[in-house]
C-alpha cells in the first residue's frame, strides 16, 4: 500500500506516518528528514538544501524527486509519503514515478488542522527539544513557519482537488487525538 499524507507543516504526518510504520512494516519516505540528512552531510548539495530551507522556501523538485527516485529504488512493503508531493508538479512526477516501478498511489489522507494550533505546535516542539536538552530545528520559529505556511498554502493546498478528482482524497480532523486521528487514518485506507 502506498499512500500520501498532506497538510500543513506541524499537522502531524511525521507522528502519524511513525505509527503506519510501526503498526504495518511500510517505509516513511519523509522529504523532510531526506532534506535534514541532506543539510548536515557538508555535501555541496547539502549546503544548497541549508540556503533555501533556513529562508523557509521549497527545494528544487529535481533535489526532491531525486531522493525519492533513490528511496523507491531500494524497495519495502509500501511507502508513506510526508512532505511529498508538495506541488502539482510532483504529483505528476510521483505519478510516473509509481508507475515506472510499478506501484499504484492508494489513497491521499489529508490532516485537517487550524493554523492558529499550528504555530502552538511548532512553539511547543522547539521547547520540548530544549528541555530535552536537544537542537531546535531551525524552521521551527514562529517567523520561518509563518512563511512555511504561506507557502503550504500557495503551492501544496491545490493538491487537495488534484487528489480529489482522482478520487484518493480522504479528509481526517488532525486537530484530534492523536489516538483518534489514527484510528481516522486506518479507516480511510483500503483494506
Amino acid at each position: 500500500m502506498n499512500i500520501i499524507l498532506l497538510g500543513p507543516p506541524g499537522a502531524g504526518k511525521g507522528t502519524q506516518a511513525s505509527r503506519l510504520v510501526a503498526e504495518k512494516g511500510m517505509v516513511q519516505l519523509s522529504t523532510g528528514d531526506m532534506l535534514r540528512a541532506a543539510r548536515s552531510s557538508g555535501t555541496e548539495m547539502g549546503r544548497r538544501v541549508a540556503e533555501v530551507m533556513d529562508r523557509g522556501e521549497l527545494v528544487t523538485d529535481e533535489i526532491v524527486i531525486g531522493l525519492i527516485r533513490e528511496q523507491l529504488d531500494k524497495g519495502g512493503k509500501g511507502f508513506i509519503f510526508d512532505g511529498f508531493p508538495r506541488t502539482l508538479p510532483q504529483a505528476d512526477a510521483l505519478g510516473r514515478l509509481l508507475e515506472e516501478s510499478g506501484m499504484a498511489l492508494d489513497a491521499v489522507i489529508e490532516l485537517q488542522v487550524d493554523d492558529e494550533a499550528l504555530v502552538g505546535r511548532i512553539v511547543k516542539r522547539a521547547e520540548d527539544s530544549l528541555a530535552a536538552g536537544q537542537p531546535v530545528r531551525r524552521d521551527d520559529t514562529p517567523e520561518v513557519f509563518a512563511e512555511r505556511l504561506r507557502e503550504y498554502y500557495k503551492k501544496t493546498a491545490p493538491l487537495l482537488g488534484y487528489y480529489y478528482a482522482k478520487g484518493n482524497l480522504k479528509a481526517v480532523d488532525g486537530m484530534a487525538p492523536m489516538d483518534q486521528v489514527a484510528t481516522q487514518i486506518a479507516a480511510a485506507l483500503p483494506s
